[in-house]
């Protein structure tokens, strides 16, 4: 709807205005009904007593309507009505009349009722509100039905009558826009299916009648209609039969309904095809409602034996029309779906396009299987599109496998689960899902427990005041496994399980998760259910999975993050989000093909790549792999086949992936713990064969001649190059990592990092999927401000390197943690966290900062490639080195929650390869000639007894550690 009436002069004598507000103020009054219907933007009544006052009110404007109560014993009493319609030619002008004998016949001159729209007053103010809506379906009709709304024609001359019928059938019309707007899956939905109402136009003549026939004929739900009324311009008592015919030669199925005050018109309706109602029955109005419910498909849809007519079944909603067309014999499909009624019910509900779509198949459809298969598959992509882009709150009685996205609560969807729904929503706008054939790309179905369930929850189980710092992580997570939900909450979690049978990620999603300058990447916990037990056990794993994401919030880490970042654990709220995990199930483990993170900014661009086109790390398995620094494959979208790790044989036998994380989906039980990685396994490479697309992923090494063969060899080494889908693109895993990298920038306006997953496998008939994990902003860190480092600076250097991040002079440092390179063993890597971890406290205490120069890659979930610490263990270091030594040579990783977090922080990060850029260095032998303030086999702690100079150009890629 286009244009509305907003305000409303009507002009009334004293004793006409009384009589109005009998039962209280007519603006009061037309509010209340407004309300009770669930309708918006209810007129504005100003009311005057004399035709001055009126012209007054007008000369100031903003008037859409006039309403003039009609005063019998008055001879100007239609003087006003001339005067204003003289003055203000385009107003639309109503004339309200109490109804007597004399008023009926002197509205029964034609004249006055070609001038001026006449309506009865009988009493009840809902006339009132009929005629504003009357007037603005007419002037938005022309719009609303190039969209799909419907249209109902009443033709009636009598202004008795049809200021009797227009009150009940809008009171119907909008009682069925309240009942399907239960239907909608968000309260913006059930906003447009009200505003889809159907139309309601009125004729009084036979030539008014047929023209909004001609023009809306597409977009009709039915006629009302009078049998006597003016024709050629005179009266003929058969001119409603007249139209009958017309329009039923036309339209055979249109449901027409005629009404007289003569019932030998009875048997001229049935031969026309039409219903007929006897103006004099002493329930009318109530018969008229009994029609247009039944007649218009509005409530529930009955379907009847066509030749017992007993009722076969009743259809609520399009989930409940879905269910009972499997069920329908195929002798009983076509004629269900050629009734006129069906269709009707599909275009009350908003449901234009579905309708004309159903109404086409079935006229071009002859076999009735086929059209049966058609048609379910018609609604079932119908109620999938309708569902994508959307956020439907949660109702645990219509909630099925076609809703992608619910939210229970009416709380934030958190960070994570805030950026899913608008990539969601993204993703419809780009059309970018139908752009490669026989693959899916969306998010995997999700369900998002709210902030508010998580404030409810720590509120009634009183768990404010029972958690505090002196308690450990295990005893925070026991307080919460001990506390419980609502029974509501319970009988949702159950729904959801009712309908989601593949293995979960129950996964955080907090208020501050992802926002654009600290992202809290990886501090939370994700927990994987295999969700293949008994009914009860997987309400009570999905219960306490959920309690040990809450319970993740106070943890002493969680702390340490908010402080290192100048945030209130108080002030936190903590989402959910249930979603199924891509991939699939096999005997004992469940895994995707391939899971990643792309950038559409490479802080590491190599030759001919540039930084904007991006950077994409990916691994065979579970994404775990490759989010906590494991070994994985790093390549540009744009150059796909261009691969650094690839350079030669040895190369890319060492650097590959040696292992790959997947689901256990033995009978162990889930065990509730403060490690969100109880549940997953790691396995030797080997062992992902079961998947059917694994020779696209992997080549094989031969040890004997020392080379590598794409696909499979028997006998040997299997080794994942990906050749399949980047060199081959047998499936355009680039192109679509460039295509959502460049739509999820433009739609953030910043640099965004994405987490995907793809299922190459999927069951016979169905289409590969790459499923939308996440998205977050990145912090560029290639700031252009003026940071130089001139030759002289370059020669004095306790570290130098031309592959630095960040930008601008790092003072006050003094401190310096490194890791002893002479004694450094990689199977010695998770002691060695364990003491950065207690170093990094002492700096906590003393709110204080130092320089950390570590070998591999700092974060690493292997430990042979790295040190494998938390970001909380090492909070405090505000500038990090990563340096290869002789026996640890491994990339940077830019796709890690670890190095997010480094980014994001404005930490600053140098790499240091002295083998790739014999300019860098780490000047070991100046560090181990100082004194220690601490030192063991693996670490020395040391202090200068003045300020390290440290400057970072980030235009330059350059930094420096510059000796005092």
């Amino acid at each position: 709807m286009q244009r509305r009436i907003q305000d409303v002069l009507l002009v009334c004598t004293k004793y006409d205005k009384f009589m109005l507000e009998e039962d209280g103020r007519v603006d009061e009054q037309i509010f209340q009904e407004y309300a009770s219907l669930n309708l918006r933007y209810p007129p504005r009544f100003v009311q005057v007593s004399s035709e001055e006052e009126a012209l007054e009110e007008l000369e100031r404007g903003g008037y859409d309507m006039v309403i003039s109560m009609l005063n019998i014993g008055g001879p100007r009493s239609l003087h006003l009505a001339e005067t204003v319609r003289d003055l203000y030619p385009d107003l639309p002008i109503v004339v309200l009349t109490p109804f007597s004998r004399e008023v009926s016949v002197r509205v029964k001159n034609r004249d006055l009722l070609d001038r001026y729209q006449i309506f009865a007053w009988l009493g009840d103010d809902s006339i009132l509100l009929a005629i504003i809506k009357l007037l603005e379906d007419r002037m938005n009709v022309a719009h609303d039905t190039t969209v799909g709304v419907q249209t109902i024609i009443l033709v009636e001359d009598s202004v008795r009558f049809y200021s009797s019928y227009l009150p009940i059938m809008y009171r119907t019309l909008f009682r069925q826009a309240r009942s399907i707007m239960e239907e909608g899956l968000n309260e913006w939905e059930q906003t447009m299916r009200m505003r889809c109402r159907p139309k309601i136009l009125l004729a009084t003549t036979y030539e008014e009648a047929l023209d909004l026939y001609k023009r809306y004929r597409h977009n009709m739900l039915g006629v009302v209609s009078d049998v006597s009324f003016r024709r050629d311009g005179r009266e003929d008592p058969e001119a409603g039969l007249a139209l009958c015919r017309f329009i039923h030669q036309d339209d055979p199925d249109l449901p027409i309904l005629l009404q007289s005050s003569e019932k030998r018109h009875r048997s001229d309706a049935v031969a026309c095809g039409a219903s007929f109602i006897s103006k004099h029955s002493s329930n009318l109005l109530t018969r008229l409602q009994v029609y247009m419910r039944r007649y218009y498909g509005f409530g529930s849809l009955t379907y009847r034996d066509p030749v017992t007519n007993k009722a076969l079944f009743t259809v609520e909603d399009l989930k409940d029309l879905q269910e009972k067309i499997r069920d329908l014999p195929e002798e009983q499909f076509v004629p269900f779906f050629r009734r006129k009624r069906l269709i009707n019910w599909l275009k009350t509900r908003a449901l234009f396009s579905l309708a004309e779509v159903v109404e086409e198949n079935i006229a071009e459809t002859g076999d009735p299987g086929e059209a049966k298969q058609a048609v379910l598959h018609i609604i079932a992509s119908f109620r999938r599109f309708q569902s994508r882009g959307t956020i439907a709150n949660f109702d645990r009685e219509r909630y099925d496998e076609y809703l992608t996205f619910s939210r229970i609560g009416s709380g934030s969807l958190g960070g994570k689960g805030r950026g899913l729904a608008f990539m969601d929503h993204a993703l419809i706008n780009s059309r970018l899902r139908y752009k490669y054939p026989g693959i899916i790309i969306s998010i995997p179905r999700s369900v998002v427990v709210s902030t508010t369930v998580f404030q409810d929850f720590l509120e009634r189980n009183q768990l404010h005041g029972k958690i505090d710092g002196e308690k450990s992580d295990e005893e925070i997570l026991q307080l919460f496994l001990e506390s419980s939900f609502t029974d509501s909450e319970i009988a949702d979690f159950r729904a959801v399980l009712r309908v989601n049978r593949r293995p979960l990620a129950i996964r955080s999603s907090s208020l501050l998760e992802d926002s654009n300058a600290q992202p809290f990447a990886g501090v939370y916990n994700t927990y994987i259910l295999s969700n293949n037990a008994a009914d009860y056990v997987r309400l009570k794993e999905l219960m306490e999975a959920i309690k040990c994401v809450y319970a993740c919030t106070f943890y002493k880490a969680t702390r340490d993050y908010m402080a290192a970042t100048s945030n209130l654990v108080a002030e936190e709220r903590m989402a959910v989000i249930i979603q199924e995990l891509t991939g699939t199930c096999y005997a004992d483990r469940s895994f995707p093909s391939i899971s990643g993170v792309a950038r559409s900014l490479n802080f590491y661009p190599v030759e001919n790549e540039k930084p904007e086109d991006g950077i994409a790390h990916v691994a065979i398995g579970l994404g775990t792999m490759v989010v906590s620094g494991g070994a994985c494959l790093r390549f540009s979208p744009r150059h796909p086949k261009k691969i650094l790790q690839h350079t030669d044989v040895d190369t890319t036998v060492r650097s590959a992936q040696k292992t790959f994380v997947s689901l256990g989906l033995r009978d162990d039980p889930f065990i509730p713990s403060t490690q969100d990685d109880l549940q997953l396994r790691v396995d030797d490479i080997s062992r992902a064969a079961e998947d059917p697309s694994f020779p696209l992923l992997v080549s094989s090494y031969d040890r004997e001649n020392g080379m590598l063969r794409e696909g499979i060899t028997p006998g040997a080494v299997p080794v994942p190059t990906f050749a399949g889908v980047l060199k081959y693109r047998l499936f355009p895993l680039a192109d679509i990592l460039m295509d959502l990298l460049e739509l999820s920038r433009d739609e953030m306006s910043v640099p965004v990092e994405i987490e995907f997953a793809l299922d190459l496998n999927p069951p016979a008939g169905q289409e590969k999927v790459f499923s939308f994990l996440q998205v977050r902003p990145v912090v560029e860190g290639l700031e252009a401000d003026d940071i130089e480092i001139s030759p002289e600076e370059l020669e004095e250097t306790i570290v130098s390197s031309f592959s630095a991040l960040g930008n601008g002079v790092y003072g006050g440092i003094r401190d310096i943690v490194y890791v002893r390179p002479e004694t450094f063993a990689a199977a010695n890597t998770k002691r060695i966290a364990e003491k950065l971890a207690a170093i990094n406290e002492e700096f906590v205490q003393r709110g204080d900062h130092y320089l950390l120069i570590v070998p591999g890659r700092l974060g690493s979930r292997d430990p042979w490639l790295g040190i494998p610490c938390k970001w909380t263990q090492i909070s405090h270091a505000r500038v990090i080195v990563e340096s290869s030594i002789e026996s640890l040579r491994v990339d940077p990783s830019q796709g890690s929650h670890f190095f997010h977090n480094i980014t994001s922080l404005h930490i600053g990060y140098l790499t240091v390869d002295p083998w790739r850029d014999a300019r860098e260095h780490v000047d070991y032998a100046y560090l181990a000639a100082r004194e220690a303030t601490r030192e063991d086999e693996d670490l020395r702690w040391v202090v200068s007894p003045r300020a390290l100079p440290t400057k970072l150009a980030g235009s330059a890629r350059m930094g420096v550690v510059m000796k005092p």
